[in-house]
């Protein structure tokens, strides 16, 4: 099984969080692989801003989440373990990146948001992190 380390975050702009919605149409959280040389906390920041155009900052830890799935294209399983950032957007706007494969994104009430996230873990994580949110800002 190939094991690959990365990191995302969950970003903050007043009530809302930002979602993007990937080429499966499920609504995720950005993060990307940290490659050797990398930092984790680095690589949330540059992967929110390469995935939504969103220019945030990192105010805590959120935690972590990992899953496992096969890869056709690797004809191997893959598992994906992922540190997560909450983050405080730094813009309002968002620009889902199409070369990225991303459909849609937004920022989104926390209350919709946890109807539109597509896996369980995603919503524990989400709450986790704007309960941290709330006690920071």
């Amino acid at each position: 099984m190939l094991v690959r380390n990365c990191s995302g975050g969950i970003v903050f702009s007043g009530d809302k969080v930002l979602l993007l919605q990937n080429e499966k149409h499920e609504w995720i959280f950005p993060k990307g692989v940290v490659r050797t040389g990398e930092f984790p906390d680095e690589v949330a920041v540059q992967r929110v801003l390469l995935e939504a155009g969103v220019k945030a900052r990192i105010i805590s830890s959120a935690g972590r989440t990992n899953y496992e799935f096969y890869s056709i294209s690797r004809q191997r399983p893959v598992c994906n373990k992922i540190v997560w950032f909450v983050m405080l957007s730094e813009t309002a706007g968002v620009a889902p990146q199409p070369s990225q494969e991303f459909l849609s994104g937004g920022f989104y009430p926390v209350d919709e948001a946890m109807q539109l996230v597509t896996y369980s873990q995603d919503k524990s994580l989400l709450m986790i992190s704007y309960q941290k949110y709330k006690e920071l800002v």
